[in-house]
């Protein structure tokens, strides 16, 4: 890998991390724990980007996350319990930590995939565009 793809991929993990815009690292880009605002408050980077589906590979982080406290959850009680492990322990963490993690890891998969998009497929002008509203209409007082 070379080394400036490196340090780009450091940097938008950084700011993924950190629950910021990972084009520029301005934020916060969530309004609370579930909603993201559409666009970016500090470079109007648009987080969609414009594809039917956007959010399905988020949803495939969030399962790698699970996935990954799951066995972190399963190898550590076996490892610490070890010759005698304590099965019951095992399982009814194992309920509550996967009853409970896609929703403590929701925000970080949202803002890691777009990350990971843009290290794939590098912003382009589009992505910086201020999304249209339309004013609403004002009836003149009679």
């Amino acid at each position: 890998m070379p080394r400036s793809l490196t340090r780009d991929a450091w940097r938008l993990t950084r700011h993924a991390l950190r629950l910021r815009c990972v084009a520029c690292g301005g934020g916060p880009v969530f309004t609370s724990w579930f909603r993201m605002l559409p666009n970016c408050p500090s470079c109007g980077f648009t987080f969609e980007r414009g594809e039917r589906g956007y959010w399905l590979g988020a949803y495939f982080v969030n399962l790698m996350l699970v996935e990954s406290v799951f066995c972190l959850w399963f190898f550590g009680v076996l490892l610490h319990t070890w010759p005698l492990p304590n099965w019951d322990l095992a399982q009814q963490g194992i309920i509550v930590l996967m009853c409970v993690s896609p929703f403590v890891c929701h925000p970080w998969s949202r803002t890691l995939f777009v990350a990971f998009d843009l290290l794939v497929r590098p912003p382009a002008e589009p992505d910086f565009a201020a999304p249209e509203e339309r004013a609403a209409r004002i009836r003149p007082l009679a």
